[in-house]
Formats: structure tokens, C-alpha cells, sequence
């Protein structure tokens, strides 16, 4: 976990690392030649996964699925308790905390989800959150290989939420690699169900770089309060999990 002396570190090396978008710029994408590349790389992935429209559904079976994601999502929930609180967000805390509880012990490690089916929903929060709480600028949109869109203050975060998840400090060395293989499980399960919608996004749009890049910012800004337009990120089913 990253120490309390790291953290002011990480948001001043995050502020400088941030570009700031000229003044009246929706879509600040100086890397857009290289971005595209990038895209065109990560495309050729989400056709493999998903079959590139010639599935129906999904090809995992749900009662293979279902349990990896429960799994993968239930371990995500210390490193969200975190920046939860970081964000002085303890109602959020609070949720996220009951529900890992739950989760943990009437879902037998998170096997099962009771927590959903008694309301107790996740409240997602990522240091990417959290550098913007703390006044980070946006910077310019990115786009990573495998892991998918980013700005460079939610790229910032995805890599501080790696060291923030206190189950490092719990878990043995192979505990750890068990947990990543899990989320990667995860990941991989539920992009096999967001088949056909990310399909829609990549192959049947006119410009899937363009799309993939607006749904993103729209969704991510709506996430953190930042507008007024609430928008589906199915590329989120594809690559948000391996935050």
C-alpha cells in the first residue's frame, strides 16, 4: 500500500504529468496519430474476445462466469474503500466495506453476490477519482495498450491504485498472483458478455477511434460529476477492469 509520505508525491507528479487542454477544448488528443495505432491494436483484441459480431451471446457459460466476476469485482472493493476515503466519501466507504463483508462471508469469498440482491451496490472510486477531488487537470486523452482509454490523470491513477489496494500487505506472494490471475478472469469474462455492444462501438461505427474516445470522456466525466450528459462506456466492460 502506498504510504501517506508517497501520496502527496503522486499528486504533484500527477499534476505535472497532466497537460492542460487549450482554453475552449472539449477533446484534448495531442497523441491522436499515435492513439489510433494503439486503438487499431487494441480493436484487433476486442475482435478476438468478442468474435467480432459473429457470436450472438456470450460463450462462457454463466455459471463459469458469474462466479469470476463476483470474485474479481468482491477483490477490487479494498483498493475502492481506500480512495473512498481519500476522497472523504465515508458513506461510500461504508458501502463498499459492508458490502466486501457480506460478500466475503455469506457469498463464500465472493462467489455469490447477496450484497446486490439486498441493495448494498458497489461505489466505484479510483485514485484517477481522487487526483481530480484533489484538482488534478484532466490532461490529454491516451490510449494504452490492452488496458484501453485513458487521460493522463486516470493513467496517473490506474498506476497509484496498483500500490493503494491494501491486500498487498495482507496476502502471501502466491495469494497475490491467484488474486491477479482472478481479476484478469474477470475481465476476460465480462467481456465475452459485453460482445455485441462492443462490437457496435468498434465495427459498426464510421470512425471507432472517434467514438471509442467520446463515449469514454463522456462516461468518465459523468462518473466524476464533471457533465451533465450520462453515457454507456461498453469499452469500460472491455479494458476498466485492469485498472
Amino acid at each position: 500500500m502506498m504510504s501517506r509520505s508517497t501520496l502527496p508525491l503522486a499528486f504533484f507528479a500527477a499534476l505535472t504529468a497532466c497537460s492542460i487542454a487549450p482554453e475552449g477544448t472539449t477533446v484534448h488528443d495531442p497523441f491522436e496519430d499515435h492513439n489510433r495505432q494503439i486503438h487499431a491494436f487494441n480493436k484487433s483484441v476486442a475482435a478476438r474476445f468478442s468474435g467480432g459480431g459473429a457470436d450472438d451471446g456470450p460463450t462462457i457459460p454463466p455459471a463459469i462466469a458469474e462466479p469470476v466476476i463476483n470474485i474479481a469485482d468482491n477483490l477490487s472493493l479494498p483498493g475502492a474503500i481506500v480512495n473512498n476515503l481519500l476522497q472523504a466519501d465515508l458513506v461510500g466507504a461504508s458501502q463498499n466495506a459492508a458490502r466486501m463483508l457480506i460478500n466475503t462471508t455469506v457469498g463464500i469469498g465472493g462467489i455469490f453476490d447477496p450484497a446486490d440482491a439486498m441493495g448494498v451496490t458497489e461505489v466505484k472510486a479510483d485514485f484517477g477519482g481522487t487526483l481530480a477531488i484533489w484538482g488534478a487537470p484532466e490532461g490529454a486523452y491516451m490510449e494504452w495498450p490492452l488496458i484501453g482509454p485513458r487521460t493522463e490523470r486516470h493513467a496517473a491513477g490506474t498506476v497509484a491504485d496498483f500500490f493503494l489496494n491494501p491486500l498487498g500487505s495482507f496476502l502471501t506472494t502466491e495469494q497475490a498472483q491467484v488474486a491477479t490471475v482472478l481479476g484478469v478472469a474477470g475481465t476476460v469474462a465480462k467481456i465475452d458478455q459485453a460482445g455485441s455492444v462492443i462490437d457496435d462501438v468498434l465495427n459498426e461505427s464510421a470512425d471507432s477511434y472517434a467514438q471509442t474516445r467520446l463515449i469514454y470522456l463522456q462516461n468518465r466525466r459523468f462518473d466524476l460529476g464533471q457533465d451533465d450528459t450520462a453515457a454507456v462506456d461498453p469499452y469500460d466492460e472491455l479494458f476498466g477492469d485492469l485498472e
